[in-house]
């Protein structure tokens, strides 16, 4: 899936709460796919929720639409019989892509990790089950601010390299302000996989207290030198996006520069301010 020379440009969106959003959702997809990317995917809800409308979303994606859709599975609340059986409705749907997370724990993203008795511990054993289950290509999550129950950054480089040890065959990071964390764990993880590309997850900022809230969720601190730019605009919406769509394409060309293999664009199902950036980046 990632095996173009050119850089892979892909998009994410969040699965629907209700029938408003999901038409919302669907003017995006509709939208972001006359740009052609390279695949799409659709995330559980916080915790893990909204799984059904996850899998019928990224069934419907393969159905309906040129797009290459990648499935997101995460271990949260399900025992592997339940794991099994998603992976063979996405397989029945024709998807053959396959995030494999681990998830957060339900209700508190900070909180403790607790596995479904049933179920699998770590996204590991996730890509494992994945691997034995068919012929799926494999991505994972990748933390450049170091995941938010890792002991140190080496533990996260050796975590990567037992995902791709598993079966993996990609990566994606979470949303990524500050290139430097992501180039420190693209290069530590090349040094000892190589063959596992690494792909920076890119938000264009639209809603500042969004993305702050987004950030201190997902343990992805914003530097104060993308705080101190937001802020400035912070009531102003229209100056708000258009910084964020700078900052955003600064990134992007920046990692881009520095050999990243491709970008992933964290939508919130709206399409606009992506464009923007795919536009700033001559990537028609």
């Amino acid at each position: 899936m990632l095996s173009s020379p050119a850089p892979s440009m892909s998009f994410e969106f969040f699965p629907p709460k209700d029938d408003a959003s999901e038409a919302v959702l669907w003017d995006a997809i509709r939208r972001l796919e006359s740009v052609r990317p390279d695949f799409v995917s659709v995330t559980y809800g916080a915790g893990g929720t909204n799984q059904d409308r996850t899998v019928r979303v990224t069934e419907r994606i393969a159905r309906e639409t040129t797009l290459t859709p990648l499935a997101h599975l995460t271990c949260v609340g399900a025992s592997v019989a339940a794991l099994r059986q998603v992976v063979g409705l996405y397989a029945a749907s024709g998807v053959r892509n396959i995030l494999a997370l681990r998830g957060d724990p339900p209700g508190d993203p900070g909180g403790q990790w607790v596995p479904h008795p049933e179920g699998l511990n770590h996204a590991t054993d996730l890509v494992g089950l994945v691997k034995s289950l068919g012929d799926f290509t494999i991505g994972v999550a990748a933390f450049p601010d170091v995941h938010p129950a890792s002991p140190s950054f080496e533990h996260d480089v050796e975590v990567m390299v037992r995902k791709a040890d598993a079966g993996a065959s990609f990566a994606i990071t979470q949303m990524v302000f500050d290139a430097e964390s992501y180039l420190r764990l693209r290069d530590a993880v090349a040094a000892r996989r190589p063959d596992l590309p690494i792909t920076p997850g890119l938000m264009p900022v639209t809603n500042f207290k969004q993305v702050a809230r987004m950030s201190q969720l997902m343990g992805t601190p914003l530097p104060e030198t993308v705080v101190s730019r937001l802020e400035a605009v912070s009531g102003d919406p229209a100056a708000t996006r258009e910084v964020g769509v700078q900052i955003a394409t600064e990134l992007a060309n920046r990692m881009l520069g520095e050999g990243a293999p491709g970008l992933h664009f964290i939508t919130m199902n709206r399409s606009t301010a992506t464009l923007e950036v795919h536009r700033n980046l001559g990537l028609h």
